[in-house]
């Protein structure tokens, strides 16, 4: 597969696309040749144009189905019934403390003076 990348890249970049000039891409970008596949890509691409080929290749693609219903939703929550036997229970309210109004975050009065400010 990184042979044809390499080849593609070759032809964009205006070159013929040889042996020697996909092996300089793909050890340029760190990789190694699959000797066997880079003759098999050069033998089945001698004398076609790549125009051509990716231009048919995409009248194919076209009578592919794309797509689909996207899954189905999720399952309906099955059981109501049984929610409705169980009685609820109640959850004593927590009461809050009085303060009195004399404590602030900082342990003053309230009063006014500013305190550390």
């Amino acid at each position: 597969m990184q042979e044809m990348a390499a080849y593609l890249l070759c032809k964009v970049g205006g070159k013929s696309g040889t042996a020697e000039e996909i092996t300089a891409v793909i050890t340029a970008g760190g990789g190694t040749v699959n000797a066997e596949a880079l003759t098999a890509l050069i033998g089945e691409m001698d004398g076609k144009d790549v125009n051509e080929l990716l231009s048919a290749g995409m009248e194919k693609l076209s009578t592919v189905v794309m797509g689909g219903g996207g899954g189905g939703g999720g399952g309906g929550g099955g059981g109501g019934d049984a929610a409705a036997d169980e009685p609820e229970e109640e959850k004593p309210e927590e009461e809050e403390m009085d303060l009195g109004g004399g404590m602030d975050m900082f342990g003053g009065d309230g009063g006014e003076g500013g305190g550390d400010y």
